[in-house]
């Protein structure tokens, strides 16, 4: 081989050194763009998430969101601002029974299971109207829903009629269907339903199970709610007439026998 092709080879060679040394940077290069590119994209996403996680913390439950709801849709058979002032009973009865109740109170249930039926008699008599009054403490109390739900389901009912109303508040506070305090199954829609099927007006009735589904009177048990916190009364059951507690004998609580709760109220009807 002569001197000058040996001097060709080794250019060749070198040259072909240089270019794979070239090829070799150039993709050391796009290995570190892609990567540092993932990176970012990685750092993105996790900030990207925590960013949506602090939103979600801070986003209103649905319950504090219908709180600040300033269009109110008030189930029919109401009156007053947002139709929070609920009166049932014939306009010949002369003087108004006030009932202050939460749907989960226990001590309502006992109250309504004992003498929840005197209180339908003594209206549909006309003995008085009763003017009835929500609450939801005991949602506040214990971080639940029922109080809420079930106050929006009897806005459900009372948009039907004042007797679906009357019948279906019975019907929540039964021995049968009535949860115990700590249970929170009033936050069930297919509960709240299935109590209101034990009742002729609202058996099947679509637009009933609709609207407790849509929750179509969420805004308005809130606004219920806030009437109840604005009365001054701390606990539930309380009865009230013309402005007076009615209670059992000897007692600052609300009576809890037929007997008690009759002589009190004639007596306030007289007063």
């Amino acid at each position: 081989m002569s001197k000058r092709n040996n001097q060709a080879n080794k250019a060749a060679a070198r040259e072909r050194l240089r270019a794979e040394r070239e090829r070799q940077a150039k993709r050391d290069k796009t290995r570190r763009q892609v990567v540092v590119g993932l990176s970012i994209v990685a750092v993105l996403a996790i900030a990207g998430g925590v960013g949506w996680g602090v939103m979600e913390m801070n986003k209103p439950s649905h319950w504090e969101a219908a709180k600040d709801e300033k269009k109110v849709t008030a189930p029919k058979n109401t009156s007053g601002e947002n139709g929070t002032t609920v009166v049932i009973g014939k306009s010949t009865a002369k003087k108004t029974l006030e009932l202050y109740e939460d749907a989960r109170c226990p001590i309502c249930g006992t109250f309504e299971q004992t003498i929840g039926e005197t209180v339908h008699k003594d209206v549909d008599a006309g003995k008085y109207k009763i003017k009835y009054v929500g609450a939801t403490f005991l949602d506040d109390a214990t971080n639940g829903e029922g109080s809420k739900n079930a106050l929006s389901a009897l806005g459900a009912a009372l948009d039907v009629s004042p007797e679906a109303f009357l019948d279906y508040k019975f019907a929540l506070y039964s021995a049968k269907y009535h949860p115990e305090e700590n249970d929170d199954k009033f936050k069930k829609d297919s509960y709240l339903i299935e109590i209101a099927n034990t009742v002729d007006a609202l058996k099947g009735n679509k637009e009933f199970q609709k609207n407790v589904e849509d929750g179509t009177f969420d805004a308005w048990a809130m606004k219920m709610s806030q009437t109840f916190d604005k009365s001054g009364v701390r606990g539930t059951p309380t009865l009230k007439m013309d402005g007076k507690l009615i209670t059992g004998a000897g007692s600052e609580n609300a009576p809890m026998t037929v007997e008690e709760f009759n002589t009190a109220v004639d007596a306030a009807l007289k007063g």
